[in-house]
């Protein structure tokens, strides 16, 4: 399942597919990053004012991080219920379990 963010300049889709944000079906990035933390926030800000996060190398406006993290976040509990997701988290307890025995 996929949920459309925007469309670039260039025609490319923007979605998130799964567990992450992907560009023209390319992985991109698994977590929203705000401009105020990035370490190139002044470029960022030059090349898109209205940019409140960022995704990789994609900037996105408020409205479109706010729809970016509601699919994340849908996404990330729907594997967390899921038979593949309890059978991730048994094998790290399970491993952390071994490490701090030996």
């Amino acid at each position: 399942m996929a949920t459309l963010i925007k469309t670039t300049a260039d025609g490319r889709k923007v979605e998130v597919i799964g567990m992450a944000i992907c560009l023209d079906g390319k992985k991109e990035a698994d977590r929203l990053i705000p401009v105020y933390e990035h370490p190139n926030r002044a470029a960022i800000l030059n090349a898109v004012p209205n940019a409140t996060h960022v995704a990789g190398r994609l900037p996105l406006t408020a409205e479109e991080a706010a729809t970016a993290q509601v699919a994340l976040d849908e996404a990330k509990a729907a594997y967390e219920f899921s038979p593949l997701g309890i059978s991730e988290r048994i094998r790290m307890v399970q491993r952390q379990a071994i490490a701090n025995r030996d």
